[in-house]
């Protein structure tokens, strides 16, 4: 036996407008027993899989124009209008569990589309909460998730910059101060969510208590590889897997303390079996 030391930060895990969704869903699936959700519920398979096994379906928007009278849940991220219209067209009851902080920021996004600015948007491309953004706009907002996408001599000289709710706030800072100092009149609108955000200062201050980090997290999970990263950097011993199955004894040493930690869409359940599986070795 290796006798780990074994440590998970309790800051970790499901952001609320993750566990919101996920809440009404199990509502709905201990009462009928079914329930349609358009794209994963969550961006972690173990987590999708738990609830499919409970009756989840899983939907795309190709397949949504096909559904008529049923009820179909609308998960944190968003959805653009389109959806919206569409479930009225065939019938279909929305339980929108879309997160308090990304409808706040649709709305934002709508009022200064209707005031005809010209709006770009930093996040990842065909991102499900960026395509619910965009729809805000009529598809009209640029979209970007680096500054070197972006023709800075040629750029509007005035311009509205939102940003995704899971970037991260200093590189949003950083992409602000570029535009400026390229003589870009910018009006800025910080929409990142801190709980998401302030895990980036909580985190590093967690990497270096330990000898090894096991960070837990879906491969999908935009946030996720964010957060990874920023744990890697303050402790280079730093490991990544989706599942209790991917962690290898190799990585220890005897006595080694170990920290395990995960994004906003990691269940608390799966890092406990993540521990449970260091415990044995």
């Amino acid at each position: 036996m290796m006798n780990l030391h074994v440590h998970i930060d309790q800051h970790s895990g499901f952001c609320f407008g993750v566990v919101y969704a996920i809440e009404m869903a199990e509502e709905i699936l201990d009462e009928q027993g079914y329930l349609y959700c358009l794209g994963d519920i969550v961006h972690n398979d173990e987590e999708v899989n738990r609830l499919t096994k409970k009756g989840l379906k899983i939907i795309n928007h190709d397949e949504l124009q096909d559904l008529k009278d049923e009820k179909v849940l609308i998960r944190a991220h968003g959805e653009p209008p389109s959806t919206y219209e569409l479930s009225i067209k065939n019938n279909l009851t929305l339980i929108d569990a879309s997160c308090p902080v990304v409808l706040k920021l649709q709305n934002r996004i709508k009022n200064s589309f209707d005031k005809k600015e010209t709006i770009y948007i930093y996040g990842k491309h065909g991102h499900a909460e960026v395509v619910g953004l965009l729809g805000q706009t009529n598809n009209e907002a640029v979209v970007f998730q680096d500054i070197s996408e972006l023709d800075l001599p040629n750029l509007p000289k005035n311009l509205t910059l939102y940003s995704q709710t899971t970037k991260s706030t200093d590189k949003f800072y950083e992409i602000n101060a570029i535009l400026k100092e390229n003589d870009i009149t910018v009006n800025t609108n910080d929409t990142i969510c801190r709980q998401v955000s302030n895990r980036d200062k909580e985190l590093r201050a967690f990497a270096e208590k330990f000898d090894k980090i096991i960070f837990v997290s879906g491969t999908k999970s935009s946030n996720g590889k964010v957060l990874y990263n920023v744990c890697k950097e303050k402790n280079p011993n730093t490991h990544f897997v989706s599942n209790q199955d991917q962690v290898s004894p190799s990585w220890f040493s005897p006595n080694d303390t170990v920290g395990i930690c995960g994004a906003t869409s990691t269940p608390m359940w799966l890092m406990e079996q993540v521990k449970e599986r260091l415990s044995k070795f």
